[in-house]
């Protein structure tokens, strides 16, 4: 099947996968085996966009497509126009028990379907310019100092709530406002860089909006709040957060450990309160760090929060549960996949017939094979090099070359450079060798 998309969407996709990346969006051109989630994750998405807040927990093994799993569901959520971030969680850059950092890091990477990373500032002054627009509403007559003050208002009622807890919030969007009307490019830009977290931002600027020091843990859930609804206001029902690589906390130092599982069995908690409406909080890890004694099961009431019967048969599973596992890749799953990247590919090109005649299913099929040999015959971590190989060595040389067949003239190599950490371990001695 001929896959119709624009020659731009299609460019992007196959450069990521060319370099051997997960692209950022397009996912839903080639996914494979995610479709038994599609309707959970719908109902997700409603209750989210109603005022729900929503947690899930992710499992699946290194290769199995969690990072291409919580980007395709970032593209079901702006296709409900929800803003989305994705987090990479680490020890030295973003430590999970230091929610002041996780959230500057939300902000770095806020996105929606119109604004890429970070769209903080597009998203407050469309903020801004919907509570024009509501006071303008309510009292066309109104302007100069008289819409100043019931934008004031306006936003002081909105943001009641978060004030209780964390007036600076309000304060520095007032400052942001007053900067940007008289012109100070500069100073707004500081006091928004401040309001998404950023430390070190400089002293005048935050004495012109009015603030102090830098936003820390107990601000950080506030703040949070906050920019749920600044999101709501200006037409994003939720934001879908996704934490990804959470078993990275298995690698950390006890005490450090110990703090990050607490903050998430307490933001866990608070996302079920109801502090958190329109959040759709994500998080990614192994088996290992979900059942081991160095991840969740080292906290008692986080392994309860998380329990989910995986005993049946994987396509028993329950897709609504807290915790679902995915899929883990075949040998027929991974020729499905190349099938649909070798479809998408051929799609414009002006050697689609020989890209399908020479990169046959069959071929997909000794090509995974190969590949998952080179990796000590682990097909689950195989996706990532042999879409890479699939991408460079055989679909590229095939359109670049009239006399190019892969059976021919393409020799599967692997070196111990392209392969990540993972790949490497799995790697084999005894690698399988098949005639392609």
């Amino acid at each position: 099947m001929t896959v119709q998309v624009s020659p731009v969407r299609r460019r992007q996709v196959i450069d990521a996968l060319r370099r051997g990346a997960v692209p950022e969006a397009g996912l839903d051109l080639f996914a494979v085996g995610l479709g038994r989630f599609s309707s959970a994750i719908d109902e997700d998405l409603r209750a989210v966009a109603a005022g729900d807040a929503v947690f899930k927990a992710v499992r699946g093994e290194y290769g199995s497509g969690k990072t291409f799993f919580a980007r395709w569901l970032a593209e079901r959520a702006k296709s409900a126009n929800l803003a989305t971030a994705e987090v990479q969680i680490s020890e030295n850059e973003t430590p999970l028990h230091r929610l002041e950092t996780v959230y500057r890091r939300l902000t770095e990477r806020l996105t929606t379907s119109s604004f890429p990373p970070s769209a903080l500032r597009q998203i407050v002054d469309t903020w801004f310019y919907t509570l024009e627009h509501d006071a303008l509403q309510a009292e066309p007559e109104l302007d100069g100092p008289a819409l100043d003050k019931a934008v004031e208002s306006l936003l002081a009622e909105r943001l009641a709530e978060v004030s209780r807890s964390a007036p600076t919030f309000a304060t520095a969007l007032r400052g942001y406002r007053t900067a940007v009307a008289e012109a100070e490019p500069g100073v707004a830009e500081s006091i928004l860089a401040w309001l998404g977290g950023q430390p070190h931002v400089a002293a005048s600027a935050r004495r012109v909006a009015g603030v102090k020091g830098d936003i820390d843990t107990r601000a950080a859930w506030s703040f949070l709040q906050g920019l749920l609804t600044v999101l709501r206001d200006c037409g994003h029902p939720g934001l879908l957060l996704v934490l990804d690589e959470v078993e990275t906390l298995q690698r950390v130092r006890s005490d450090a450990r110990d703090k990050a599982l607490n903050a998430l069995r307490q933001l866990i908690d608070e996302v079920h309160s109801g502090r958190f409406p329109g959040l759709y909080l994500v998080i990614t890890g192994t088996p290992a760090f979900y059942d081991g004694q160095q991840g969740v099961q080292r906290l008692a009431p986080l392994a309860q929060r998380l329990a989910t019967d995986f005993s049946a048969e994987p396509r028993f599973d329950n897709p609504r549960a807290v915790q679902i596992r995915l899929p883990s890749f075949s040998v027929d799953s991974l020729t499905e996949l190349g099938g649909k990247v070798r479809d998408l590919y051929a799609a414009g090109s002006p050697a689609s017939a020989r890209l399908h005649s020479l990169v046959d299913d069959q071929y997909l099929t000794d090509l995974a094979r190969s590949v998952a040999g080179r990796l000590g015959g682990k097909v689950g971590v195989a996706p990532r090099l042999f879409l890479k190989k699939l991408v460079a060595s055989v679909l590229d040389p095939v359109e670049l070359h009239p006399d190019f067949d892969p059976r021919r003239h393409f020799e599967l190599t692997v070196s111990s450079s392209e392969l990540t950490e993972v790949e490497r371990n799995a790697a084999s001695s005894d690698d399988i060798a098949l005639d392609l």
